[in-house]
């Protein structure tokens, strides 16, 4: 497993983590036997947003001994009384439902405490009082670190304004950020500020919807004219500034090993290189740091060349330590057009690499 580390805290945490919208469908057996096998493969981060109750007592029993190995994300307006998934922002049924949660999954604390599922500015209001709860259980110890779920880039701008947050759980594919599918919210632009201010200002992502709810692992369903694997949705997704983990969803074992198949994926089998096919107009000449332009013959490495310039522009002053420290800066650049001739996504690197070492004074 590899694992990146939350700025706000410094946990490790693992690159795949799960969804469990659709796992408890398979039944409490093979939710069991789906967990252990993670447990297994070193996952430790799981959001809680079931579509079910199901999961809640098997994740309990079978994480009990490795709690504090485990990272639980739970959603402050996921409700199941009913035994099913449920919606709301009234403060005192939220109260129920995480004691609720807290009990089945035999545990004090909430690792991460959510907002759950705020698309609207008009929702953000509503939860005034939800937010106030969560605020007073992390100043408590309950809750140990804030985070927001939305599919909806103005309104994670407007709670990272408040500055409480340490997580945000964004639905990060290339349809969403190609402007195809119901939770294609806002420019490739627009998304793609939020990301970087996350990055800019330590507050981790964490991916919901990686395949676009198995539309883009479906040829009939697809909106590029082409099939992409989960190696290389999940490349794409982790490659985005900010992120920390990716959540697909996982219905049974074979589920998790398509999604655990990318740790042992080629460089090549995690190219998503192809986008560059599909991309509409806005994203041409636009760096997404997929590297598909590696190896540099000068030895530059050029996405991070590309990722830590547009962090700096955003006033990320960690990011222009980083650039200072790369073996190769952008000066280096021999001008040979050898990543202009690569690039799918038709960037002219060479002038990018004049224009990224006039703005660090290389």
């Amino acid at each position: 497993m590899q694992y990146r580390m939350l700025p706000h805290g410094g946990e490790q945490i693992s690159v795949l983590g799960l969804g469990t919208s659709t796992m408890g469908q398979a039944g409490a057996k093979e939710v069991e036997a789906l967990l252990d096998e993670a447990l297994s493969q070193e996952i430790n981060y799981f959001d809680l947003a079931a579509g079910d109750a199901v999961p809640f007592e098997v994740f309990g029993r079978a994480c009990a001994s490795v709690r504090k190995q485990v990272r639980f994300q739970l959603h402050f307006g996921a409700e199941y009384s009913t035994g099913q998934y449920g919606w709301t922002t009234d403060l005192e049924t939220i109260k129920k439902s995480v004691d609720w949660q807290l009990t089945q999954l035999k545990t004090d604390y909430i690792d991460f405490g959510f907002i759950h599922c705020i698309d609207e500015m008009a929702d953000l209001k509503k939860v005034e009082p939800v937010i106030t709860y969560i605020i007073e259980l992390k100043r408590q110890g309950v809750v140990r670190h804030i985070g927001l779920s939305t599919h909806t880039p103005q309104v994670g701008q407007a709670l990272l304004d408040r500055g409480i947050l340490d997580m945000m759980m964004f639905s990060i594919n290339p349809a969403y950020d190609y402007r195809y599918g119901e939770f294609a919210s806002g420019s490739a632009e627009i998304r793609r500020a939020l990301y970087r201010r996350c990055e800019t200002e330590g507050v981790g992502i964490s991916v919901m919807k990686p395949f676009c709810g198995g539309q883009l692992l479906s040829a009939k369903a697809s909106p590029f004219p082409f099939v992409l694997t989960p190696a290389q949705l999940l490349q794409y997704a982790l490659d985005q500034p900010g992120v920390i983990t990716v959540l697909p969803g996982v219905r049974d074992r074979k589920e998790l090993r398509d999604v655990l198949s990318y740790l042992e994926a080629s460089p090549q089998e995690r190219d998503y290189a192809v986008l560059g096919t599909a991309a509409p107009t806005e994203i041409a000449g636009v760096c997404v740091y997929c590297n598909h332009c590696m190896p540099c013959p000068a030895g530059l490495e050029i996405g991070l060349i590309n990722k830590y310039y547009d962090l700096a522009k955003e006033g990320d002053t960690l990011a222009a330590d980083h650039y200072a420290h790369l073996a190769h800066t952008a000066s280096a650049c021999r001008q040979c057009g050898h990543c202009n001739q690569r690039c799918p996504f038709k960037v002219d690197q060479m002038a990018r690499m004049a224009e990224i070492a006039a703005y660090f004074g290389d």
